[in-house]
């Protein structure tokens, strides 16, 4: 993407900017209700534009505005939420209402930059957002231009949305043939160990992955140096517990592992090609647990894995061509998605 000539732009300060930043009603995690038809749930986070998950919106709850801009004073970032939400703990947004969609995007783009220089200890509360400054581009009489701003992020819009279109296979995708596929138990594939509980109040600061029942990020939710319970790289974590149960990831780092994380033990040679075709199958043979039923160990074990299989046994070199042929095309997907004419 071409660099942005921002020479001409001006420093605003935030708080002349935006009169309203608000801390709205707190709704803690356990006061809530997964939903695949609720209410965005804003946390902490700095993914899937801060929604942890949608949630059931109980009668109680007083949802904050939608054509806002959500930031954390923790893990600091900034989110354009389109629709009403309800938010965890330490969640704040700007009151940018009266702003068109475009003109807020643009404007978390800058605002970011605010947030880099602050830290998961040193929290970026709205007193302090207030007197930051961000850099925009100007209408001749000083003040921000706004249409600029909109015409910006269409004209970004109209070429995502072209080189969208292009992309359009009219062919249906082809299906893997599984007909002949095998079950395997899981626990004749790994050795399954259960993951050690670890409060955030005994957490130190580290460079370590903390591998928590979080279905993004890879699992990562933390950053730790604790030591004595360190898994191995070339593993793979599974939730087992709570709305993500089966999610499951590869580590090709050492981590410690949540109590809410089973660490499967390959039996057999594994990469990362072999695992990317297993996580999907088990996340898949993990759906039906959930907050009643536990995935836990024992049953984690005795369960199958329907898998490609030569002369009874796992196919493995077929899963890592498999995911060889999705990367190739991938990379050919995303190299026609450059964006170096913007």
């Amino acid at each position: 993407m071409k660099r942005i000539d921002t020479s001409d732009w001006k420093d605003f300060r935030i708080g002349s900017l935006f009169e309203r930043i608000v801390k709205p009603p707190v709704v803690h995690s356990r006061e809530v209700t997964p939903s695949d038809d609720g209410i965005p749930y804003v946390v902490r986070s700095k993914f899937n534009n801060g929604v942890k998950y949608l949630v059931v919106q109980e009668p109680h709850m007083r949802p904050s505005p939608g054509g806002t801009i959500s930031f954390g004073a923790e893990n600091a970032t900034f989110f354009y939420q389109p629709t009403e939400f309800v938010s965890g703990r330490d969640i704040y947004y700007i009151d940018t209402t009266h702003l068109s969609e475009r003109i807020c995007l643009f404007l978390v783009s800058c605002l970011r930059r605010v947030a880099e220089k602050y830290t998961y200890n040193y929290g970026l509360f709205p007193d302090l957002l207030k007197e930051e400054f961000i850099k925009l581009p100007v209408c001749t009489d000083g003040s921000p231009d706004w249409t600029g701003m909109e015409r910006f992020v269409e004209d970004i819009d109209a070429i995502v949305l072209k080189r969208m279109h292009s992309l359009r296979q009219p062919a249906v995708p082809q299906k893997i043939d599984s007909e002949h596929w095998k079950p395997f138990p899981i626990g004749d594939l790994f050795d399954i160990v259960k993951g050690t509980r670890l409060t955030k109040a005994n957490m130190l600061p580290g460079e370590t992955n903390f591998i928590g029942a979080s279905y993004e990020n890879n699992g990562v939710t933390m950053h730790i140096s604790n030591k004595g319970h360190i898994h191995p790289a070339g593993t793979i974590t599974v939730s087992y517990n709570g709305a993500h149960t089966g999610v499951a990831f590869y580590q090709d780092e050492e981590f410690w592992a949540s109590d809410d994380i089973n660490v499967l033990y390959p039996k057999f040679p594994i990469n990362k090609n072999i695992a990317m075709f297993l996580l999907p199958i088990i996340k898949k043979t993990g759906a039906k647990y959930g907050f009643i039923d536990k995935w836990e160990k024992e049953v984690m074990a005795q369960d199958k894995l329907m898998l490609p299989s030569k002369d009874g046994k796992p196919d493995w070199e077929y899963m890592i061509q498999y995911i060889e042929y999705i990367g190739r095309k991938a990379d050919r997907i995303i190299n026609h998605c450059n964006f170096d004419g913007i």
